[in-house]
């Protein structure tokens, strides 16, 4: 019981100051978007006398925005090689500089009278937010038994949808969402990053870094004692020493080492499939659409940003139950099955969408798909695409793997937001069909290439990449050996050149 609440404990001050951070950052900057825009205005008048158009003040917003994505696939790039040279607590706590050099730059924007100061700091939080979603699931997989492994890893998607809907709170126009307030709102991530600094410090490293990286057995034995409240078992301490000797005179591997190492190439197409699918998938684009179906469907302007935190609570519900879940259904059905009812609900949208003002109701079936979308998304998807790297890759490769993962995350939730104005000028209520097709094509991939991986060891789970690259080579062995006696039957029968015996040619080949 004890090891449990240590481990529970070391959890919350990890998260609260890590995968917290994406989604509250997230969130936060949606409500004061009229007030900063009104503010760069002013801003160019006060300096150059020049009141800038509605398309120039779009431009330098869209600037502010998408810096968050482009410092998030810094911090990824980041991420690897901190938690090799500080480990990963110690990654997480020096993480927190960017956290507060970009709270300091938020706070003090105003009364600089610089949006400038704005652009810097989404960067620097940017760069915090993309640290800590590499280096915290990390964290957590090394840390947890194997029986929570995936449970444990897992509650980083429960801290980012709690982040989204606190950030929806805080934002909210009585709070801190106000014209007089907003600096305070985007630099109030500053508290969560401090309680961490304050509390995690006290929790254990990962024992597989103590062992592994630095050597010290006794280190990694006190740590593992701490986080299970009991000795520690045989079977656990001789998978990390297996570990450990698989590791022996190997430098940690490298993005480029990863990337052409071709015994893990199967494992390594997945890990750059699913978090690309993750941002692709649509489920952030669906808030676009959020406030517009909430007033179709009657809801009073001023009372639309209090219906919009039912979107937050509505994946911070799913991350919890899929949490629950995870351990008992598997990753790979919930990753599938997660993909396969986004799409069909993709699909009800484009419908309700294109029946709007046609058919009664349609605004309320809308709703039910923006809902719908985002419990599938947080179901499966949003939870398990975290948890991959950390079960697919041994200890010296997984920090070069996520920085893979995380690098495309980014990446392609940098393109998205930049790409999905364009997508809905050009496709109109048609703009949520490639998102579809995104989820299709995800859902089957993942069935066909992902094994399952709940309760397995990672030498198990290699295993059975290897059976199947076996099983591969194979077939196109038993395909190569066939091709050459075909090709020569073919050439045998040409040189008949009869009629009779052209088709027999023809039924050479379809046996072939």
């Amino acid at each position: 019981m004890k090891g449990e609440v240590t481990l529970a404990l070391t959890v919350f001050c990890t998260a609260i100051g890590g995968t917290f951070q994406y989604g509250y950052n997230i969130a936060i900057i949606n409500a004061p978007t009229a007030h900063i825009q009104r503010f760069i205005n002013d801003t160019c008048w006060e300096r150059w006398f020049v009141s800038l158009e509605q398309n120039h003040i779009t431009l330098i917003w869209t600037v502010i925005v998408s810096a968050f994505s482009l410092g998030g696939l810094v911090g990824a790039l980041l991420a690897g090689p901190m938690s090799v040279r500080f480990g990963r607590k110690g990654a997480l706590l020096l993480n927190n500089c960017f956290l507060f050099s970009s709270a300091l730059f938020a706070v003090t924007s105003r009364a600089a009278r610089s949006f400038e100061m704005i652009i810097l700091s989404r960067l620097l939080v940017g760069i915090n937010a993309g640290v800590s979603m590499n280096v915290q699931p990390m964290f957590f997989g090394e840390s947890a038994p194997k029986h929570l492994r995936g449970a444990v890893t897992f509650s980083s998607a429960v801290f980012t949808a709690f982040g989204i809907m606190l950030g929806q709170i805080v934002g909210l126009t009585e709070v801190l969402g106000s014209d007089s307030r907003w600096p305070y709102l985007l630099a109030s991530n500053a508290l969560p990053g401090l309680f961490q600094v304050l509390t995690l410090p006290w929790f254990p490293e990962s024992p597989r870094f103590l062992l592994i990286d630095k050597g010290d057995k006794e280190a990694c034995i006190m740590a593992l004692r701490r986080l299970r409240g009991c000795a520690v078992s045989e079977e656990e301490m001789e998978e990390i020493l297996q570990e450990q000797k698989q590791a022996a005179g190997v430098q940690a591997c490298s993005l480029w080492g990863l990337l052409s190492d071709r015994t893990q190439r199967r494992q390594l197409r997945i890990i750059m499939a699913a978090p690309s699918a993750m941002m692709l998938c649509g489920n952030d684009s669906i808030y676009f659409y959020a406030s517009y179906i909430f007033q179709q469907a009657g809801i009073p302007a001023g009372k639309i940003q209090y219906a919009t935190i039912g979107t937050g609570a509505c994946e911070l519900t799913a991350s919890v139950v899929c949490n629950l879940l995870i351990e008992r259904a598997g990753r790979r059905p919930l990753l599938t099955g997660g993909y396969a009812l986004m799409s069909c609900w993709a699909v009800v949208f484009t419908a309700a969408l294109c029946l709007q003002g046609k058919v009664p109701g349609m605004p309320y079936l809308s709703m039910v798909c923006i809902f719908a979308y985002i419990l599938s998304f947080g179901m499966g998807p949003a939870g398990v695409t975290g948890v991959l790297p950390t079960e697919l890759f041994d200890h010296m490769a997984r920090p070069a793997a996520y920085m893979v993962a995380g690098s495309l995350m980014w990446l392609n939730l940098f393109l998205v937001g930049m790409a999905f104005p364009f997508i809905v000028a050009g496709l109109g209520q048609f703009c949520f069909l490639p998102f579809c097709g995104v989820c299709v094509v995800a859902c089957l991939f993942m069935f066909w290439n992902l094994p399952e991986t709940k309760g397995r060891s990672l030498a198990e789970i290699t295993a059975e990449f290897e059976k199947r690259g076996k099983a591969k080579a194979e077939v196109s062995e038993v395909k190569g050996e066939q091709g050459p006696s075909n090709v020569e039957e073919v050439h045998q029968l040409q040189s008949v050149g009869s009629e009779e015996e052209a088709v027999d040619i023809s039924h050479v080949l379809c046996e072939g």
